[in-house]
C-alpha cells in the first residue's frame, strides 16, 4: 500500500491540501519535540527549588506573561506573520542557549536560582509558542478544512511530544543538561524552518482567503486581544474554559510534584520519571487521537466533545478525593492530560476558526497565555492555602469537583455558541441540533 493511501485512511485531506498539511504537521512535530525535551528538566528544577516555592513561581510567570504580551501585541500589529512567528521563535532559541550557558557554569544556590528562572522561562515559552502555532493554522485552513485536519495535525503534536520526552527519559541520567537544551534549540530552529514552508505554499492552499496570506498585516491595537475578550461572551466563556481548565490542572501538577519529591530523591531520577508519566501521556493521546478522536467528534458534537474531559475530571477528582495515593494521582493525571492533548484541545481550536482574523492572534494570545496563567495562579495559591490550613491535595480535590461542574456546563455552551456562529456565517447549512454539531467536527479519518 502507498504512503498516500496509507494517509488516507487515516485523513480526509483532499488535493492540493497535502504540502500545507505535511509542512503544518513537521512545524508542530519539531515545536512540541524542542518542548518536551525541555519539560522534565523544568519539572526536576521547580522540585529541586522547593515545592514551597512553586506558588512564586507561578505568580513570576504570571508577570512574565503580561510583559511579553504588549511587544508581541506590538509585533502582530506592526510585522506580517511571515515575519513576527520567525521572530518570536528566534527570541525564544537564543534564551535557551543562554540558559544552556548557565546550566553549564553555575553549582550550588546560583544553580538553584537558575533553575528557578528556567521554570518561570518554560512556563511563559510553551504557551506562547503553542499558541501562535494554532493561531497560524487557523489563519491558514479554512473551517471546512480544519474539521478534517486538526485532528491528524494534533497527532504531529503528539508524536514530537513523545520523540522529545523519550529522548529526556534515555538520556537525562548520563548526558549534561545544557546538552539536551542545545538539542532543543536545534529543534525549535527546525519548527522555523517548516513555518517558512508552510507560509511558502499558502497561496496554492484551496479556499484560504486572500486577507490571510503570510505577507498582510493584521493591524489593530496594542490591547486589542483584552479589549475584545472582555466585550465578547464568547471569547470570555473561551477564557472561562481555560481558566477552569487550568485550575483543575495545576490542583493535579502539585500533587504530581509532591510525589516525585517523596518517591525520589536523586534529581536525575526525577526527570526521568517526569519525562516517563510525558511518555506515557503521549502515548495514550496518540492512540487516542489516531482511533477514537474522530469517531468521538462526529458521533457527539462539539458541545459534548469539549464536556468530555470535564466530566472525566468530576470522576477523577472524586476519585482522589476518596482515596489520595500515588497510584490514583498518576492514573488520573496521565488519563486527564491524554484527554486534553487528544480531544479537548483540538476542539477547543475549532472554537476559534468562527471568530475574526485579529482575534485569531490576539484575544487568543491572550487567553491562551495570560489567562492560563492566571488560572495557575489561582490553581497555585489556593493549594497552599489549603497545605497552609492543613488540608493539603485531599482537600484541593474536593474543591476541583464542583469547578469541574461548573468547567462542565461552560463547554456545552461554547458547543451551541460556536454551531450557531458557523451557521450565521454559512446560511446554506442549517444548524445542527443539540449535542449533533457535526459542522464543526474534527476527523482524523475519512467520513
Amino acid at each position: 500500500m502507498s504512503l498516500r493511501a496509507r494517509l488516507a485512511r487515516l485523513v480526509d485531506v483532499r488535493p492540493g491540501e497535502g504540502p500545507a498539511l505535511a509542512w503544518s504537521w513537521a512545524y508542530i512535530f519539531a515545536l512540541l519535540a524542542s518542548y518536551y525535551v525541555l519539560r522534565p528538566i523544568r519539572d526536576q528544577m521547580g522540585v529541586a527549588g522547593g515545592l514551597e516555592n512553586l506558588p512564586w513561581l507561578f505568580l513570576a510567570t504570571l508577570v512574565g506573561m503580561l510583559a511579553l504580551n504588549l511587544p508581541f501585541a506590538w509585533l502582530v500589529k506592526r510585522l506580517p506573520r511571515a515575519r513576527f512567528v520567525p521572530l518570536t521563535y528566534r527570541f525564544f532559541i537564543l534564551n535557551i542557549l543562554v540558559f544552556a550557558g548557565l546550566i553549564a557554569v553555575t553549582e550550588g544556590e546560583a544553580a538553584l536560582w537558575v533553575g528557578r528562572a528556567f521554570f518561570v522561562w518554560l512556563s511563559i515559552f510553551n504557551l506562547f509558542v503553542v499558541s501562535i502555532f494554532w493561531a497560524t493554522i487557523v489563519d491558514v485552513f479554512t473551517t471546512e478544512q480544519g474539521k478534517r485536519l486538526f485532528g491528524f495535525i494534533a497527532a504531529g503534536a503528539t508524536l514530537g511530544a513523545i520523540c522529545g520526552s523519550a529522548v529526556t527519559a534515555t538520556l537525562a541520567r548520563d548526558v549534561p543538561t545544557w546538552v539536551l537544551l542545545v538539542a532543543a534549540a536545534l529543534l525549535l530552529e527546525a519548527a522555523v524552518f517548516a513555518m517558512r514552508g508552510l507560509a511558502g505554499i499558502i497561496g496554492r492552499l484551496h479556499a484560504v482567503p486572500e486577507a490571510s496570506r503570510a505577507g498582510e498585516t493584521i493591524g489593530g491595537g496594542v490591547l486589542a486581544g483584552i479589549q475584545r475578550t472582555v466585550s465578547s461572551p464568547y471569547l470570555l466563556n473561551i477564557a472561562l474554559f481555560l481558566a477552569l481548565f487550568s485550575v483543575t490542572a495545576t490542583f493535579l501538577y502539585f500533587e504530581q510534584a509532591a510525589v516525585a519529591k517523596r518517591s525520589f530523591p536523586d534529581r536525575g531520577a526525577q526527570t526521568a520519571f517526569f519525562a516517563t508519566v510525558d511518555l506515557a501521556v503521549n502515548a495514550l493521546t496518540l492512540g487516542v487521537q489516531l482511533f477514537f478522536t474522530g469517531r468521538i467528534v462526529r458521533r457527539l458534537g462539539v458541545g459534548v466533545t469539549l464536556a468530555l474531559l470535564p466530566a472525566a475530571s468530576i470522576v477523577g477528582f472524586a476519585a482522589l478525593a476518596l482515596s489520595p495515593t500515588v497510584g490514583v494521582v498518576v492514573v488520573v493525571y496521565v488519563l486527564r492530560r491524554a484527554g486534553n492533548f487528544a480531544i479537548a484541545r483540538p476542539i477547543r481550536e475549532v472554537l476559534f476558526t468562527v471568530v475574526a482574523r485579529e482575534d485569531r492572534y490576539k484575544a487568543k494570545s491572550f487567553i491562551d497565555t495570560v489567562v492560563y496563567r492566571l488560572g495557575d495562579q489561582v490553581g497555585a495559591w489556593s493549594y497552599a492555602g489549603l497545605g497552609a490550613l492543613g488540608y493539603g491535595g485531599h482537600a484541593a480535590a474536593i474543591v476541583a469537583v464542583p469547578l469541574s461542574a461548573a468547567w462542565l456546563a461552560n463547554a456545552l455552551w461554547l458547543g451551541r455558541a460556536q454551531a450557531a456562529r458557523q451557521a450565521a456565517s454559512d446560511p446554506e447549512s442549517p444548524l445542527p441540533p443539540a449535542g449533533r454539531e457535526e459542522d464543526a467536527s474534527v476527523s482524523v479519518a475519512p467520513r
